[in-house]
Formats: C-alpha cells, structure tokens, sequence
C-alpha cells in the first residue's frame, strides 16, 4: 500500500510535473489568460509574463497554448534550457515550430524562410505565436536586437508574429539589453503568490482532481502551508506530497498541523 490507496487517491495530487488536468484557473491565471489572447488576436507583438521561481509561469504557459485552436493558430512553445543559446539557433528552432521545410544554414536565407512561412500563416487566416519560456536566461544584446528585427515583420493588420515571453524577474533587465524593444512590449504581467484562500482552493482542486471525495488537510494544515509555501504553487505541491506520504507513514487519516510542521523542518522551510 502507499499513500495514494491508503488516501483513497487514483493519482498523485501535488506532482510538479505540468498537467494541464490539475490546472487552477485562479483570478490572476484567468485575467493574464484573457490579456494574453487579447495581446496576440490584436497582433500586438510582444506581450511578457513575468514571476518569481514556482509562481506558475510554466503552467500558464502550456494552458496558453491549449487555448489556440490549431484551426486560427499556428502556435509553438520554446523552453529556454541552457544560457548559451546562439541566435542562429534559435532562428532555425522559430522556423522548425513554425512548418519552415528547408532550412538554410545562411542567417540571411533562413530570415526570407522564415518571412514567407509567416506570410504563408497569415494568408491561410492564421495567428503565428511563439511562447518562450525561462526567456531570463537569453542575457544577449544580440538576441534581443535579433528579436526586434523579427517584430519588425508586419502587415497594415499588425504583427506576422506574436511572441510571449515567460521569465523571472531577470527578464526585465535582460529586456532592457536592447531598450528600443522594451519599448514594444504591448502587454506586461506579473504573477503574484497566492493568497492564504488561493492556496485553500488550489489543494482542494487538485485533491478533487486526483480523485478525493473529503478534505484530507485541517484548515491549521492549510495557514501553515501557506505561511511555509508563501503562497509558492511549487512549494505547495512539494509541501503536500510530503505531508501525504508522512501522514500514511504514521497512519494519519486527516493532515493536521503537526505533520506540516514535521515536513517543514524535514524540507528546511520551518523558519
């Protein structure tokens, strides 16, 4: 037996693994989801999401590009893995998600590919959007200006390409490499921590996703979730998942304050 039978659960609830079935479309979450489809339906460009380490930026991310039907949208997601990323590979990455069949190995050749691809999208009645995510870590002036060259491609309807950037706070700073644009973001969000009754709600969504029909944590469980957590949906999860597998080890059928406050000093998180 582990804790999922033992809590009568058919998954594990606070995995940090994107799913988008556990996806909680807080207020926030919702309102930068609208803002987001409004910065791309309007060909703005370049819209920005910006939040510290767990605030959900990856979450939003893959649930943004649920959102865009592949009948309106030609979309892709980028992650952003290591800080050495050259521009040329990320030309050829934009044009491989974007359905560009020969790709050059000429910079120059690649951008008049990557143009007609998008002249090709918007005659097709399409939207061309590109989500990147950890954009912090692209700490080039090069590349930025790179980007700029790319919004420049547009139509009296507005821009052939909609990039959204996801990142930590560093991405302001990095944005600021090449300020001309900076000054192109249409739409800028920033992701805040939960509240103490986000938090209540997300552990209760998540739980009732995963299949549970009660309230495994005491509402003294949860304020010390949220105090230890801040209001982190990462550290939530992590926090939660300990709490569950200690509380089956000790034989717990409800979570209480105790046990959070054991898994905090297990995690180093208890000050």
């Amino acid at each position: 037996m582990d804790y999922l039978e033992y809590y009568r659960l058919s998954e594990q609830p606070f995995s940090n693994v994107v799913d988008g079935r556990f996806y909680y479309n807080s207020s926030q979450h919702s309102e930068a989801l609208l803002r987001l489809k409004y910065a791309i339906d309007t060909r703005k460009g370049l819209a920005v999401v910006i939040g510290n380490i767990g605030a959900g930026k990856t979450t939003l991310a893959r649930k943004m590009l649920e959102e865009l039907d592949e009948e309106n949208y030609e979309a892709a997601l980028l992650v952003i893995i290591h800080s050495s990323v050259s521009s040329e590979w990320l030309f050829k990455k934009f044009a491989i998600q974007l359905g560009v069949k020969n790709i050059p190995d000429n910079k120059v050749e690649l951008l008049g590919e990557i143009y007609r691809r998008l002249q090709e999208i918007n005659e097709e009645g399409k939207k061309a959007v590109v989500l990147m995510d950890e954009v912090q870590m692209l700490n080039s002036k090069e590349i930025m200006e790179e980007f700029r060259g790319l919004l420049n491609m547009e139509t009296s309807e507005g821009k052939l390409v909609n990039f959204i950037f996801f990142g930590l706070q560093d991405l302001e700073r990095v944005l600021s490499l090449d300020e001309p644009l900076k000054q192109r973001v249409a739409v800028r969000i920033k992701l805040t921590a939960y509240s103490e009754e986000n938090t209540r709600d997300y552990i209760k969504h998540r739980l009732e996703v995963a299949g549970s029909g009660k309230d495994i944590f005491t509402s003294e469980a949860i304020k010390l979730i949220y105090k230890y957590s801040k209001g982190s949906p990462r550290l939530i999860n992590t926090i939660c998942d300990n709490a569950l597998l200690e509380g089956f080890l000790f034989k717990e059928s409800i979570i209480d304050d105790s046990t959070i406050k054991t898994v905090a000093v297990d995690l180093g998180i208890e000050t």
